[in-house]
C-alpha cells in the first residue's frame, strides 16, 4: 500500500468521524420536548421531520469541505486555521442546540447564532484560496445557518422572555 491511499484513508476518517461526532452530539442536544412543542413557532417554519435529512446533507458537505481542503495540501499554517476554525465551527453548532433546546433559552440561542454564522463564512474565506470547491461545499451550510437564525428570530419575537 502507498502512501496517498493510507492519507486518503485517515483524511476520510477524520472529516467524516469529526462530522458523526458533531452531528450525534447536537442531536443528543435537540430535544423536542413538551417545552418545545409548546413554542409558538412561524409558520414558515418547515417540518420537524425535514431537519435531520437536511443536517445530514450540511454535515457530509462540511465533511466533504474538510477532505477537499485536506487534499489540496495547504501549507502547514493555513491548514492549522482551518483545523482550528473548524473546531470551533463545531463546538458553536454543538452549543447552539444546547441553548436552545436544554436551556430553553432561544434567546441566548440568537446571540449566539451570529458567531456560528461567522464560523462559516471564516472557514468558506480560509479554504477557497486551498479549494474553491470545498468552499462552495460550506455554502448550503451558510444559508441553512441564516435560515435557522431567522427561525430562531421568529421564535424569540413569539415567545418573549
Amino acid at each position: 500500500m502507498t502512501a496517498i491511499p493510507r492519507q486518503r484513508g485517515l483524511a476520510v476518517a477524520v472529516a467524516a468521524g469529526s462530522a458523526v461526532m458533531v452531528a450525534i452530539l447536537g442531536g443528543l442536544a435537540t430535544d423536542l420536548s413538551p417545552w418545545y412543542r409548546s413554542l409558538h413557532r412561524p409558520d414558515f417554519q418547515p417540518p420537524d421531520w425535514l431537519f435531520g435529512p437536511a443536517w445530514t446533507v450540511i454535515f457530509a458537505c462540511t465533511a466533504g469541505a474538510g477532505l477537499l481542503a485536506w487534499q489540496a495540501n495547504p501549507p502547514m499554517r493555513a491548514w492549522a486555521r482551518i483545523v482550528s476554525l473548524f473546531a470551533v465551527n463545531g463546538l458553536l453548532n454543538i452549543l447552539w442546540s444546547v441553548l436552545f433546546f436544554r436551556l430553553h433559552r432561544p434567546d441566548w440561542a440568537l446571540t449566539e447564532v451570529v458567531p456560528l454564522w461567522l464560523s462559516i463564512l471564516g472557514l468558506i474565506v480560509l479554504i477557497a484560496p486551498v479549494s474553491r470547491r470545498a468552499a462552495w461545499l460550506l455554502v448550503p451550510y451558510l444559508l441553512w445557518v441564516a435560515f435557522a437564525a431567522t427561525l430562531n428570530l421568529a421564535v424569540v419575537r413569539l415567545n418573549p422572555v
